[in-house]
C-alpha cells in the first residue's frame, strides 16, 4: 500500500464507501419524506369505504361421528347444512384453526360464530370469544363461495 493512500486515511478495511451510504440516506429520507406527505393529503393512498352488513347468520358447527359436520342456525339449533367427510376442506380448515384458538385461550365451544356478508359483496366469519375476523375472501373467491352458500342453505325465516 502506498504512503500516500495511508495519510489520507483510507485503508482497505474501512467498510462501506461514503458515497453509497449517502444514497442510503437520500433514500430513506425521500421515503419517509413520501409516507409522511401521503399521510398529509392523501395522495398516493388508499380508503376502502366501509361496508355494512347485509346478512347475518349466528352459527355453530359441530363434529358428528361419521366425520361430517353439522352447520347449525344457533338460534334454533337447526341444521342448515351437511359438510360431508372430505368435502370443503377450506370449511374445515377455517374452523379448526378457530377452534385451536378457543381451546389455547380456555374459551367456552359453545358460544356462536357469525357469518356475515357485507355490502361491498365480501363475507367474513367472525368469533366473538376471541375476537378474531376472518375475511374469507382474502382466500379467493371459490373459498368465499363455500361459506356464502350457508346464507342460501337457511330456511326462511319469518
Amino acid at each position: 500500500m502506498s504512503q500516500a493512500s495511508i495519510e489520507k486515511g483510507h485503508s482497505p478495511h474501512d467498510g462501506v464507501p461514503r458515497q453509497i451510504l449517502r444514497g442510503a440516506a437520500i433514500l430513506i429520507g425521500f421515503a419517509l419524506l413520501a409516507a409522511g406527505m401521503s399521510r398529509i393529503t392523501d395522495v398516493g393512498t388508499l380508503h376502502m369505504p366501509a361496508a355494512s352488513a347485509v346478512e347475518t347468520l349466528a352459527l355453530r358447527f359441530e363434529d358428528q361421528p361419521d366425520g361430517s359436520v353439522a352447520v347449525r342456525d344457533a338460534q334454533d339449533s337447526h341444521a342448515i347444512y351437511i359438510v360431508q367427510p372430505g368435502a370443503y376442506g377450506f370449511i374445515r380448515s377455517t374452523l379448526r384453526g378457530l377452534a385451536r384458538e378457543r381451546r389455547r385461550s380456555d374459551l367456552d365451544a359453545s358460544t356462536p360464530f357469525t357469518l356475515t356478508r357485507w355490502s361491498d359483496g365480501t363475507v367474513s366469519l367472525q368469533d366473538a370469544s376471541t375476537g378474531r375476523r376472518v375475511n374469507l375472501d382474502a382466500f379467493g373467491p371459490d373459498n368465499a363461495r363455500a361459506f356464502a352458500q350457508l346464507f342460501k342453505e337457511r330456511p326462511d325465516q319469518p
